[in-house]
């Protein structure tokens, strides 16, 4: 449920420097982290598209206010246009908007495990889309991760026989996919603009039809009873969660590689899958350990093999 950072790259900072840029990025790493249960206490209460409406636009309106406030804020030149509308259709509405559907069915560390199986995914769509031969690392880790998930998406892991448990899944993967294309879309356009100053527009772009789909599907939001255990929620799934993220991430990530910054992601579905435990009583089998490694090797392959394409 975070947005990858498009112009992450290598700078020499000082040891202070990278000490604080480490600090922030962990803070990132919890914060989206928690969000994961976070987001199944807030579903207890509310729809699961006025939900990923109200994330947005909370935040949205955060990152307008502090873009202006840095004097960034403009209209998106033409040439962003279609990473504005990739970013806020393909990432924030289809898979936060599948993902939020399917955590009604699914428990919150399946959940995040699966949605963070998007760089497995990426391997494809780079090889379907761009005709990019996958290395032997490359496909190895793609076997490896497919392996996991399997087992993790398994009868013998998941009751198939629940309402909605296989729609979950079959969701969450959408939505990774769905990312993964988002992705490769970021790491081939030609900014014009800094991903920070996009960020407001392309949460405008997803909270408005996420608005209209939810009126349609979920019905009124006067039936969401606001309480305050509930704003605390939605406080932090959207400005602290989201924007506050969005911005640790578009400032800090870039002052480390794209490897490192692969590393410290893997640490979300860590702590989302550990909060789970912690908060919502969520018990890990045998079986779902054993697909969690196996997804974490494919995936820690993935990012070394994106780092050793880039050093080539």
């Amino acid at each position: 449920m975070h947005q990858e950072n498009s112009s992450v790259i290598n700078v020499n900072s000082s040891p202070s420097s990278m000490k604080g840029t480490v600090c922030w990025l962990l803070v990132m790493v919890v914060l989206w982290g928690l969000s994961w249960p976070a987001t199944k206490l807030a579903l207890n209460d509310v729809p699961p598209l006025w939900l990923g409406a109200i994330r947005f636009g909370s935040a949205g309106v955060c990152l307008f206010i502090f873009v202006a406030f840095k004097k960034q804020l403009r209209l998106p030149a033409k040439s962003d246009l279609p990473i504005v509308l990739s970013i806020g259709v393909l990432q924030m509405v289809v898979f936060t908007g599948l993902g939020m559907i399917a955590m009604q069915y699914t428990d919150t560390s399946h959940a995040v495990l699966l949605a963070y199986t998007t760089p497995l995914w990426g391997i494809v769509s780079s090889w379907l889309l761009l005709r990019h031969t996958p290395s032997a690392i490359q496909i190895c880790a793609l076997v490896i991760g497919l392996a996991g998930i399997g087992l993790i998406c398994s009868p013998l892991e998941m009751d198939w026989s629940k309402p909605g448990v296989v729609m979950g899944c079959a969701f969450l993967i959408t939505g990774a996919i769905s990312w993964s294309l988002v992705i490769v879309h970021v790491r081939h356009h030609k900014w014009t603009a800094t991903p920070l100053s996009l960020a407001p527009w392309q949460m405008l772009i997803a909270t408005l039809p996420l608005i209209f789909i939810a009126r349609l599907i979920d019905g009124s939001p006067q039936a969401i009873h606001l309480s305050k255990g509930l704003f605390g929620l939605l406080f932090f799934i959207g400005p602290i969660a989201t924007s506050v993220c969005f911005v640790i991430s578009s400032e800090y990530g870039r002052r480390i590689s794209v490897f490192a910054m692969s590393n410290f992601t893997l640490g979300v579905p860590l702590i989302g899958a550990l909060a789970s435990i912690v908060l919502l009583g969520t018990s890990l089998s045998g079986l779902f350990l054993a697909g969690l490694a196996l997804v974490f090797a494919g995936v820690s392959m993935t990012a070394f093999s994106s780092a050793k394409r880039q050093q080539g």
